[in-house]
């Protein structure tokens, strides 16, 4: 197809809000939307405005698919959501984002999967393979350093070469492996330069992550149009007209280099021909009740018990049940707003359709970011005093975990935790329930109630999935992927220079429990942990050095009368290294179903990336030869077995 360079200009800047340009019916158009935890596909194409989608499947956010330890619930998922994406006629989804939560104040970590690159990794990698076997095209996201959304289109993420490529870098070094169609560029800057315009991080995602797709920016993240071509954006949204402008005269006064705008409008109008080709594949593996009963399994499999002192599971007797989340349905605002396609159930409501004794009056009303409407306190305490459970409900909700803003804190409202102190004194037992996207301040929480329950922003059935739960008809299995401190002031990005400019990344890969576990810093909750309803025992750690990898495996063991899954967690430590090493690093995981009295062998192979650092000297991945201990956690702070071994690969 003979195409001129002023239609280049077209393919290389989106025709509208949500489509490329067509050239004037020359090509297909390619429709995007967002939707990486449920689809926000809009009736129009000209605009953003909420008013205008489609209801649609809402699944559980991203933290609580990586909860599930499962990646085979990640596939799963992308793959109902390709279906959605099939019923409105949707190219290509943007998401997965993958960004490290590198502070709990993120107001997007609700979309991000955990503090560990290699967790944010292989759950994206295993999304976008379900995604894209249903023939739909997903946008990797956000490339990269989008940790803050605090002046997101201005503030340059400082970071140092080997903490760039071994924590941020690298979830998108692992999804990448899954052949995404396009990668989109973060609103930031790093080190200075905006990254829809970085020339050195688009080349290397090509280069070293062999990626052969489409780069494509965020939502009105370019600023200079030519600069972005010329550093290797192919695809700018949405249509901006003064950019248009300003390339049609930058292409009559000959400065546009063409070899770049060849190349950026060839892979636009390849990824145009693959959207063609993979339509006519498309067909709907699962219906829409089916997609939603996958979004409750993946819930139930990614529900935290935090605390347990004997009273879940439920026993019977009269339940009663407050708190706004348990009437209203809790979910993350902004690009990731999910309007479901069916009504929301009260977990009253689900409790008494199991067949449980379960009556609901209001404490907390509403919660509208940091302002909260309290309820009838004193009839919710005497309803406590009359029962023979009280769940309390809590979390935080749209208005405090959104795009464009961060969180101010990490705690509750002050009326959510005057409602758990007085409900302490007239409760029996209490169980708290929490409904947040992101780590919250649980201390006198864990405190005071005899259990704590996480819920998360679990999708249009959470309420069904938090019921089961609760009951004992699903045995809760989820894990951490992020650390509960005990305060912000504990956490260490917290604690680094800022100004008007830029954001230092001081505290290099001490991320998350790398920081928590080196540094011996107590914790409320850490990274990979989780109660059951079963007593697992983990015996019989074998370490084989083989030729090419390192051969791990270990006997887990179920010593309950109650059928349950665990999270076999493998960490890495080397003896004596050259350079800083955080003192463990997860490097493997497996989920496991274990029959009540039985056992099952879990084994692992640990390749040679599991070992190596990245030398910014060299500016290669270095394994040097030596001794690594191989750790077995039931979570980061709690190793159960470990096994010193000589690697040399």
């Amino acid at each position: 197809m003979n195409i001129l360079n002023k239609e280049k200009l077209k393919l290389v800047m989106a025709m509208d809000w949500w489509q490329t340009d067509d050239l004037g019916g020359k090509i297909g158009k390619i429709k995007v939307s967002d939707g990486p935890v449920g689809l926000r596909c809009l009736s129009v194409t000209d605009s953003w405005a909420n008013d205008s989608i489609y209801p649609s499947v809402a699944y559980p956010c991203y933290q609580m698919l990586s909860q599930t330890w499962n990646l085979s619930l990640a596939y799963k998922m992308g793959r109902a959501i390709a279906d959605d994406c099939v019923d409105h006629n949707v190219d290509v989804l943007l998401g997965p984002g993958v960004n490290i939560k590198r502070t709990p104040l993120c107001g997007r970590n609700f979309e991000y999967y955990s503090e560990d690159p290699y967790v944010a990794g292989v759950f994206g990698k295993s999304f976008i393979e379900g995604v894209q076997a249903g023939h739909v095209g997903v946008s990797l996201k956000h490339y990269c350093c989008n940790n803050r959304e605090y002046s997101r289109y201005w503030l340059s993420s400082e970071v140092d070469d080997r903490t760039l490529r071994e924590i941020y870098l690298k979830p998108f070094e692992i999804a990448a492996q899954a052949k995404p169609w396009t990668v989109m560029t973060s609103y930031n800057l790093v080190n200075g330069v905006r990254m829809s315009a970085n020339k050195k991080l688009n080349d290397l995602l090509r280069d070293e992550f062999d990626f052969d797709g489409v780069i494509v920016s965020d939502w009105e993240a370019v600023q200079d149009p030519l600069d972005s071509l010329h550093a290797g954006l192919d695809l700018e949204f949405p249509h901006n007209d003064k950019h248009a402008e300003e390339m049609e005269k930058h292409l009559a006064e000959g400065r546009v280099d063409l070899e770049c705008l060849d190349k950026s409008s060839a892979r636009v109008l390849a990824l145009a021909s693959k959207a063609e080709r993979e339509r006519a594949l498309r067909k709907e593996e699962y219906t829409v009740d089916e997609r939603i009963a996958i979004s409750q399994e993946i819930e139930e499999e990614a529900i935290v018990l935090l605390k347990n002192n004997g009273v879940l599971p439920l026993k019977g007797g009269k339940i009663y049940v407050t708190g706004a989340p348990a009437h209203l349905y809790y979910h993350g605002g902004g690009s990731s707003a999910v309007i479901p396609n069916r009504p929301f159930v009260p977990l009253d409501e689900a409790l008494r359709s199991l067949g449980y004794d379960a009556f609901y009056s209001e404490s907390i009303g509403k919660i509208y970011g940091p302002l909260v409407s309290m309820g009838n306190l004193r009839q919710a305490c005497l309803n406590s005093d009359q029962s023979d459970v009280t769940i309390l409900t809590v979390g935080t909700g749209a208005g405090a975990e959104v795009e464009e803003t961060d969180r101010q804190t990490i705690k509750l409202s002050p009326e959510e935790l005057d409602a758990l102190r007085y409900l302490r004194a007239h409760s029996k037992k209490l169980v708290v329930v929490v409904y947040a996207g992101s780590a919250v301040d649980l201390s006198e929480f864990d405190e005071l109630a005899d259990a704590v329950v996480l819920a998360g922003f679990g999708g249009q059935n959470v309420s069904q999935a938090v019921a089961n739960v609760l009951t004992g008809k699903v045995n809760p299995s989820g894990r951490l992927t992020e650390t509960y401190a005990y305060s912000i002031d504990d956490i260490p990005s917290e604690q680094t220079y800022r100004n008007e400019a830029v954001m230092v990344y001081e505290e290099g890969l001490n991320v998350g429990y790398r920081y928590f576990e080196t540094q011996g810093v107590d914790v409320l909750y850490p990274f990979g942990y989780g109660l059951s309803y079963s007593d697992f025992k983990y015996s019989d750690l074998k370490v084989e050095m083989k030729a090419d990898h390192v051969a791990v495996s270990v006997k887990v063991e179920n010593l309950s009368d109650m059928d349950g899954k665990e999270v076999v967690q493998i960490y890495v430590n080397e003896v004596n290294p050259l350079v800083y090493r955080p003192v463990r690093e997860l490097r493997a995981f497996d989920k496991v179903f274990v029959k009540a009295h039985e056992s099952r062998e879990v084994t692992f192979e640990l390749q040679k990336d599991a070992f190596s650092y990245f030398s910014t000297i060299l500016n290669k991945w270095i394994m040097e030869p030596g001794s690594f201990i191989i750790q077995v956690g039931k979570n980061a702070h709690e190793i159960v077995l470990q096994k010193k071994v000589d690697v040399n690969m």
